[in-house]
């Protein structure tokens, strides 16, 4: 894998070089209806998106299958361009609309004015690239919002780059699916092409309910993952119960392959999250990738769906954890300074040479909202007594406060699987709540051979 990437990244510096010279020429882009099914046109051909949301790996996008990638904003928007052209990607460029939340006002019509000037430069400067898929207007500009104006802006917009560019789309993305969103998407910006949809845990109601909502033309899943930080059961003291790979690989092919794959009448594609990696909430919580590049049996799955094969190679797969004797998912209560063990199980369908690291972190407060910029906390040292393979042995805490056990597995080709499990460590003097299970939602999940 490696020497193909290696490969990859030679022909694309080759072709960026030559491109460099080249004159850009648009590849028309359009959708649709067939036979009652909507389907995106590239270049006269029919084009469903099998698409990755971020920037970084892009030579992995195509090694696992891929065929575009999505952006949020132009910044860096040539540098994307080229390498995606370089490498036969396609891009769905975002053009960030300011949010309501973050202090804008849609009101306010000299603010108004300037971004639709700013986003007609990018419109005319980036049209005629053969990279560019479609427009993407806005992120879940109705995240906390209260005024509905923002379509109007959306459609000033949109109604621009039909005017200045004939050759591609136009959507725009929400959180999740809302049926007065689009009522006011319909009434107030009709020159949206394709509506966009990020929803993670309610994937598996988005056929239905896009139909339901009155919505008749194509759509896309711009994002799509794990169950969301807070779709999930929490402990009593609030912090939420995340996947562990295994967790998230099952629920990565059910939702790819059960519930977005076969609406071929509506759907055009997808666009999976997060290519790379993130903290928020936790720094594992969406990203492929972990922060050293290490891609996970989420990473096997993608491929599996998007190729119909599993990578030769197998990444480790961690089936279950225990903390104290007690499961992922319960309350979990330790004593200030005292010792506890944790347990972990994987198996590997090839590799005998794994290689355990745990590490202990506060539960972060550095939470925010729709994805913003989170700062991870820094992990604690001088706990970690004894490890082995599949058990560790750790002083609990000084302070009071809740904490997670992150354990992190990887084979020799450093393909990595990994979990948490959060605790609450209490000091000795205080009278120590019983541990209890977590209300969870039960799902029988599993990834075929």
């Amino acid at each position: 894998m490696k020497n193909k990437s290696s490969i990859l990244a030679l022909l694309s510096m080759i072709v960026l070089f030559a491109c460099s010279t080249c004159f850009s020429q648009a590849v028309k882009v359009e959708v649709k209806q067939v036979d009652g099914n909507w389907t995106l046109f590239r270049g006269g051909e029919p084009y469903y998106i099998n698409g990755a949301g971020g920037l970084g790996y892009m030579e992995e996008v195509v090694e696992r299958g891929g065929n575009s990638i999505r952006t949020w904003s132009v910044d860096d928007a040539q540098e994307t361009l080229d390498e995606a052209h370089a490498l036969g990607l396609t891009v769905m460029m975002g053009l960030w609309v300011q949010h309501e939340r973050h202090g804008y006002d849609y009101d306010n019509e000299a603010a108004n004015k300037a971004q639709l000037e700013y986003f007609t430069r990018m419109v005319k400067k980036y049209k005629d690239h053969p990279a560019l898929l479609m427009w993407s207007i806005g992120n879940e500009v109705d995240l906390f919002y209260s005024n509905t104006k923002v379509w109007n802006v959306v459609q000033d917009i949109a109604e621009m780059i039909h005017e200045v560019d004939p050759n591609h789309p136009t959507n725009t993305v929400t959180a999740g699916l809302d049926e007065k969103e689009v009522a006011l998407i319909m009434e107030n910006a009709p020159d949206i092409d394709i509506y966009g949809i990020n929803t993670y845990g309610e994937v598996s109601i988005i056929r239905d309910k896009i139909r339901k909502s009155g919505w008749t033309g194509p759509y896309i899943i711009a994002e799509w993952g794990p169950d969301g930080h807070w779709e999930v059961a929490k402990t009593k003291w609030s912090a939420p119960i995340e996947q562990t790979s295994r967790e998230k690989a099952e629920s990565y092919y059910e939702r790819y392959n059960v519930h977005i794959a076969p609406d071929r009448e509506m759907c055009i594609g997808s666009y999976v999250f997060l290519w790379g990696q993130k903290q928020e909430t936790t720094a594992t919580w969406y990203g492929l990738f972990s922060n050293g590049g290490q891609s996970s049996e989420v990473l096997d799955v993608v491929e599996k769906s998007w190729t119909g094969k599993w990578p030769e190679n197998r990444a480790p797969s961690l089936d279950s954890l225990s903390l104290d004797g007690q499961k992922k998912g319960e309350n979990i209560y330790l004593i200030a300074e005292e010792m506890y063990s944790a347990n972990v199980f994987v198996s590997d369908d090839k590799d005998k040479k794994l290689k355990y690291s745990y590490k202990i972190y506060p539960e972060s407060t550095n939470t925010k909202s729709g994805g913003d910029l989170e700062k991870e906390p820094p992990a604690m040292t001088g706990l970690i007594k004894k490890k082995s393979n599949g058990n560790v042995t750790f002083k609990a805490p000084k302070e009071e406060g809740p904490y997670r056990l992150f354990i992190y597995v990887n084979d020799s080709e450093d393909r990595l699987a990994y979990a948490n499990i959060p605790f609450f460590v209490n000091p000795r003097d205080k009278n120590m709540p019983q541990s209890s299970a977590v209300k969870t939602k039960t799902r029988e999940l599993a990834i075929p051979e």
